[in-house]
């Protein structure tokens, strides 16, 4: 616990956000410091037991994916902002491998989520309607089947301690005009494809993932936030992969998988985390960074 940072302390800057993983700082008008937190959530609570390490992963995952994506579309990256023109060296040391600067753009209120997969709260969906977000499946399917093709399903981001609930295509159109609802759509399908090819080809499959993106003063579409990370994503095995069973995870699905063993009701504070899932979640996330960044 000695190496996890729960909660970061900058002075230096004005905090303008602190959100389930990620603290965020002024820096000047136009940039902000993110700080990528060990924290983890599940089921949109903040467990009160951080994941040493966890946040260079996102970090680093970050990076990566918007370095690869970057000929697709433009990203919040600065970087010619240094962490040393505005922090002091005790918080450049606290920020090691987990901070970054970015511009400040305008986030688009949604959720962009690609399935490929049925698992989760898609599975669940489908076994009561026989749709994912009102999008219509083959009848017979099984959890953890691949879809025949990936969908786009998007939710309402909710603040800090509440759900994210899916919403349908045709809200998006009606939220952000017809437009940017298909640019959403269309770009959140394109990323998860190639994704999912590259790391399908190193061990890796990609079951679900969020994108989030933001507009310039221009309205230029940018990708935001965190990309393809184990927070964000369900990250599979491709060589024990099979359907019909909830595939085991690189991802905080072992945490998940844990607290629906409790009696819990989801909501804050949730339960601490014993050593063995703890120990296991960072694991899992390490392994998933070395596979998907080793060249």
């Amino acid at each position: 616990m000695s190496n996890a940072l729960f909660e970061s302390k900058i002075d230096s800057l004005p905090r303008i956000h602190r959100g389930k993983v990620r603290d965020i700082y002024a820096v000047g008008e136009q940039h902000m410091l993110i700080v990528t937190s060990d924290r983890l959530s599940a089921f949109d609570v903040i467990l009160p037991r951080p994941i040493p390490g966890k946040g260079a992963v996102l970090q680093t995952l970050t990076e990566f994916w918007m370095q690869r994506f970057a000929s697709l579309l433009p990203n919040q990256m600065a970087p010619q902002m240094r962490l040393e023109d505005w922090l002091t060296p005790d918080e450049i040391a606290q920020c090691a491998g987990r901070a970054v600067i970015v511009r400040k753009l305008k986030a688009i209120p949604v959720e962009c989520v690609a399935r490929g997969y049925l698992i989760g709260s898609g599975w669940k969906d489908y076994q009561t309607t026989g749709r994912v977000c009102g999008i219509e499946l083959p009848a017979g399917l099984r959890i953890a089947d691949r879809l025949p093709e990936p969908i786009f399903t998007p939710a309402d981001k909710a603040p800090v301690g509440s759900h994210d609930e899916n919403i349908s295509y045709a809200d998006v159109e009606q939220r952000l005009g017809p437009a940017l609802a298909q640019q959403l759509r269309d770009t959140t399908l394109r990323i998860y494809r190639e994704a999912a090819e590259y790391a399908l080809a190193r061990g890796i499959i990609i079951a679900d993932t969020k994108f989030e993106f933001g507009l310039d003063e221009h309205g230029q579409l940018h990708l935001i936030d965190e990309v393809l990370t184990p927070d964000s994503s369900r990250f599979w095995p491709a060589d024990t992969y099979r359907p019909g069973i909830s595939p085991p995870s690189f991802d905080k699905q072992i945490v998940r998988d844990y607290l629906e063993t409790l009696t819990w009701n989801k909501q804050a504070p949730g339960p601490d985390l014993p050593d063995e899932i703890v120990e296991r979640t960072g694991a899992m996330y390490r392994k998933a960074q070395q596979l998907l960044t080793a060249t």
